[in-house]
């Protein structure tokens, strides 16, 4: 048996959409291609970003090489270099973390494209891929004749492209991944032994859903589905409104601390079940999307589980010793995702829930370490107001009067030094700087109190 390999596409798979438009500017850049699109191009362009290949398109694209006749293979070379640059910062975000993990596994990754290869095998290089199948054009004397030399890649062709390669690599077949939005790559997706629609256009869908294949999308974390071009945070946020819970008033701060783009390790305390809510609603207010881990009773539980984990959620079991919720977050960190955590772990009981000095695990402060994205602390402050530790649910026929959500977003944390001890410190420092000065004074709770710190009001229950 041969080894195995992992066979990327290159248009709204490894890329989050179409590199044609970056090639065609590159190229007119060095006088090879009309400075403006060919009537029609646009509209086809748009097409295919919407709703994938076509046989226009794809006509179009079996014809460029007839158009490329008499083109210099030089200068063709420093416009696809220029594209490379460029189109390297196209890259869905879950790519580069995916190709990873094929190379810790000792999987070949090759991008396999119906783009010329002397256009694309710069970016295929940039992105470290250990091969290219790719069309080719014919050259003579350092300019192109216009015929194709071997394939064109696509649909069958870029099969038997790809067969033709793996015969040449000792690579089997049936142990290999393929991955590919295009309905017309399901002869590739057909032939390998793990194929995954990513992407998918609307027939690719139907054909991952009749046979089972899994879908993803390179965009957003693993198992988190899009329709449409929608993820279920993106109705969250949409529809994230303090009007949406009028038993709670909201008191929230600025929010212009929270990275606009890139990674973010949000910190919080934790003082209630409502803490996540009042989370979403201060990050929503940023525009982005986040990304919580949560106790693994949350992921287990009907429906609630299937929403955590379809809002990106990181499953957290505690005690289990496991890496990969890190592992987990450290990948939705190199997606340039949000990442919120409550370094307390659970919500503090009896006593300790009045103690004025907080106390955290080192699970912010190692993703920081290992990611080097920025840790933004929020300070959250009358949750448990709103849903005590004592009750199943909010109280959320408080509408009359009902308490006040205070939340307050701090600058990053700064002096990270990567020792986890000591940065656990400091960031749970910087939380506790963001707290109302009561939260900082020693206080001795009543008994009813202490009744509310305790899952379902048992005094002394150490679990939930």
């Amino acid at each position: 048996m041969g080894r195995a390999a992992a066979f990327f596409d290159l248009d709204r798979t490894i890329l989050a959409g179409s590199s044609s438009p970056v090639f065609t500017a590159a190229l007119g850049e060095v006088g090879l291609a009309p400075s403006r699109p060919l009537p029609g191009t646009t509209v086809l362009g748009f097409a295919y970003e919407k709703f994938g290949e076509n046989l226009l398109v794809m006509g179009l694209a079996r014809a460029a090489a007839l158009a490329a006749r008499g083109w210099s293979v030089s200068t063709a070379g420093v416009a696809a270099a220029v594209a490379a640059e460029r189109l390297e910062g196209h890259v869905a975000p879950y790519a580069r973390p995916l190709l990873d993990q094929h190379r810790r596994d000792g999987v070949t990754t090759v991008l396999a494209t119906t783009s010329p290869d002397h256009l694309v095998r710069p970016l295929a290089d940039r992105l470290g891929f250990d091969d290219l199948i790719a069309t080719r054009y014919v050259e003579r004397e350092g300019k192109f004749t216009g015929a194709l030399d071997g394939p064109f890649v696509w649909s069958m062709g870029k099969l038997a492209a790809v067969r033709t390669w793996a015969a040449g690599h000792d690579v089997d077949l049936a142990s290999s991944f393929a991955y590919s939005d295009s309905v017309y790559d399901v002869p590739l997706l057909s032939a390998v032994g793990h194929p995954f629609a990513v992407n998918p256009d609307p027939r690719l869908r139907l054909v991952a859903l009749a046979r089972r294949w899994p879908m993803l999308w390179l965009d957003v974390p693993p198992g988190v589905p899009k329709l449409g071009g929608v993820e279920p945070f993106d109705v969250v946020r949409a529809l994230s409104s303090t009007a949406l819970f009028p038993y709670a008033r909201f008191d929230i701060g600025p929010v212009d601390t929270i990275p606009t783009e890139g990674p973010g390790i949000i910190v919080a305390n934790h003082r209630s079940y409502f803490d996540t809510a009042a989370l979403g609603l201060t990050v929503a207010r940023s525009g982005r999307s986040l990304r919580f881990l949560g106790k693994k009773e949350v992921f287990d539980a009907p429906v609630v589980g299937q929403l955590a984990s379809a809002l990106g959620g990181i499953r957290v079991d505690r005690g289990s010793g496991s890496g990969a919720p890190l592992r987990e977050a450290q990948r939705a960190l190199a997606g340039g995702e949000l990442v919120a955590l409550m370094p307390q772990g659970t919500i503090p009981r009896g006593l300790a829930f009045f103690d004025p000095v907080l106390k955290g695990r080192f699970g912010a402060a190692r993703l920081a370490a290992a990611s080097g994205a920025p840790v933004i602390p929020i300070g959250l402050w009358g949750t448990e107001k709103v849903w005590p530790r004592s009750a199943r649910l909010p109280n959320v026929t408080n509408v009359t009067n009902p308490p006040t959500v205070v939340v307050r977003v701090g600058q990053p944390v700064s002096g990270l030094g990567g020792d986890v001890e000591a940065d656990t410190t400091l960031i749970m420092e910087a939380i506790m700087a963001l707290l109302p000065p009561e939260a900082r004074e020693p206080h001795t709770p009543t008994e009813e109190e202490l009744i509310r710190s305790y899952p379902a009001g048992r005094v002394g229950e150490e679990r939930g």
